[in-house]
């Protein structure tokens, strides 16, 4: 995500106004604030996803992963150019809470099409366990030292990710699991 001529950018960028995202900022070199209709956003590299989460909940007091999912923006025409960010493919998004701050942050990583994997955080919010394989199972983003990715929709048999954009649509009954028959 950050190359020489996105650290630039970043240091031209306008300081973060939310003071979490600052400091995650000021402790992750790499990591890039940003505001989203008045939410701070943190882009981050994928080598510190796990330690940002570790940061957030150990740090900064943020109680709940309420969830993680992901984008691909393969189709994309146009995205929002975010200066000191390197656009990718495919986006994983985690939505942070602090109950005792009352206080909500993103984090955002972007990863390339070969291959995209990411640290599981189910270790330190174990809620966050169906949300990582339902990722793995739609977008086959993988998480790294996830306890059980396992698809979780589709048949274990399916080939392919329903939600990637190049995975081309079809009128294929599907029988989920555990699922008497179609519909």
């Amino acid at each position: 995500m950050a190359d020489d001529t996105a650290g630039a950018a970043a240091v031209a960028a306008d300081p973060p106004t939310d003071e979490i995202a600052a400091a995650v900022v000021e402790r992750f070199p790499g990591a890039v604030a940003h505001d989203s209709h008045g939410q701070p956003v943190v882009y981050v590299d994928a080598d510190a996803w796990h330690d940002v989460a570790v940061f957030l909940r150990d740090e900064q007091r943020f109680t709940q992963c309420v969830d993680v999912t992901a984008v691909d923006h393969l189709v994309d025409a146009a995205r929002a150019e975010i200066p000191g960010v390197t656009l990718h493919r495919f986006e994983v998004v985690a939505n942070f809470l602090s109950h005792p701050r009352n206080r909500r942050l993103r984090t955002m990583c972007e990863l390339d099409d070969d291959a995209p994997a990411i640290a599981s955080l189910t270790d330190l919010y174990p809620g966050l366990n169906f949300a990582e394989r339902e990722v793995y199972d739609m977008f086959g983003i993988t998480f790294e030292g996830h306890p059980d990715l396992a698809r979780i929709l589709m048949p274990d048999d399916w080939i392919g990710y329903p939600l990637r954009k190049d995975d081309a649509p079809a009128r294929i009954p599907v029988v989920f699991k555990d699922d008497p028959a179609p519909r």
